[in-house]
């Protein structure tokens, strides 16, 4: 039996839904007092701000939304649609959301085209860190170990067992069960994808010349495609031996077992928000904002990326510029951590929020 290093309890399908809607969680009250250059909220008419995109910060956004929208500005409505970070992106070129949300930063192509469509230059600003991490359907494979090069041929389909040497090998005098591996994977255009892949890609040459990276890429046959994060982790619970990748949140919420995964230091880390968190110690962000974080080593979780927020920098009412600002600035401060953190996210650093605060002023700047 592998080492527990958190429970892991079963949960049924439609337990896993009303499990992640409890993620969208309340708190706090007037506005961050540890944040005292963020816009204050507009009070009076009701604002209405439309987003879409990436499915990875789905449980943040929500508890961020349930707590603004009730304790500091119930005069403005959000309503983001968790549709993958594809379609975020494709939404926000075609300018139907006020904001998009994406785990793949927008390309320089990307940008020039938003300026095209909408006369002004887009704002993309990192939100906040995430892992991706490798669950599975079965409690026995808590803390199983793996390697880049062992998870990228379990969806290649050239590792179809748990008892398969190569794993075997990572998990010396461990009983491993003769049970087939059913790999779960995203089927719509995915952040999470997109980091998952980039690591693999990074760390496995096979993988680099046969899949690459990308929100999208061409899945072996015999592994099984789900929508959004949500379809993955129900397609890890509904298929025995089920092996696949989700967002960390979506895993501590459904109390979905997980692998230990070896680092770029040889060491095998289990993905907490500590290991998150360590991962990015000495990340250096450009001014554009577009990184990736990759060739983790020490204490730090190996498979972990970043969310960003797109925005407009003309085209808004005034209203709705204020309340952009307002809302994405209190969700970096004292409350906007504390969500993240219970939810198994890892905050912005204070250096790069200072930076992310200053930029959201460009915001509806080129009116």
């Amino acid at each position: 039996m592998f080492t527990n290093f958190k429970s892991g309890r079963y949960v049924a399908v439609a337990a896993a839904a009303a499990l992640l809607l409890a993620a969208c969680g309340t708190g706090g009250g007037e506005n961050d007092p540890g944040n005292p250059n963020a816009p204050q909220p507009a009070t009076g008419e009701t604002i209405t701000l439309d987003g879409a995109g990436a499915t990875f910060p789905t449980p943040l956004w929500q508890a961020l939304i349930d707590d603004y929208t009730r304790n500091v500005n119930p005069n403005v409505r959000i309503n983001y649609q968790s549709i993958g970070s594809g379609g975020g992106i494709t939404q926000f070129k075609e300018q139907t959301v006020q904001f998009g949300s994406s785990e793949r930063f927008l390309s320089d192509e990307d940008l020039a085209d938003v300026e095209a469509a909408r006369g002004c230059p887009a704002v993309q600003l990192p939100a906040v860190y995430g892992s991706v991490v490798i669950a599975f359907s079965d409690d026995q494979f808590d803390g199983l170990v793996l390697t880049a090069d062992v998870i990228a041929r379990v969806f290649d389909r050239d590792i179809v067992n748990f008892n398969d040497p190569a794993i075997a090998a990572l998990n010396p005098g461990v009983d491993l069960p003769d049970v087939e591996i059913a790999p779960v994977h995203r089927s719509d255009g995915s952040g999470t994808t997109n980091v998952f892949t980039l690591y693999l890609e990074d760390e496995v040459p096979m993988w680099a010349d046969k899949y690459g990276s990308g929100t999208e890429v061409n899945w072996a046959a015999g592994t099984i495609g789900g929508q959004g994060n949500e379809g993955v982790a129900a397609g890890i619970i509904q298929n025995p031996g089920g092996f696949g990748y989700v967002n960390q949140s979506y895993a501590i919420e459904l109390g979905l077992p997980q692998a230990q995964v070896v680092n770029a230091d040889g060491n095998a880390i289990y993905p907490t928000l500590e290991a998150t968190s360590a991962g990015l110690d000495g990340l250096e962000i450009p001014e554009s904002y577009q990184f990736s974080i990759l060739g983790i080593g020490g204490e730090g979780y190996p498979i972990t990326g970043a969310v960003w927020n797109f925005f407009y920098e003309c085209g808004y009412t005034d209203a709705e510029a204020a309340e952009l600002k307002a809302f994405w600035a209190w969700a970096l401060g004292a409350e906007g951590d504390a969500h993240a953190t219970e939810l198994g996210y890892a905050p912005l650093g204070q250096a790069v929020k200072d930076r992310v605060l200053a930029d959201l002023e460009r915001i509806n700047a080129s009116n």
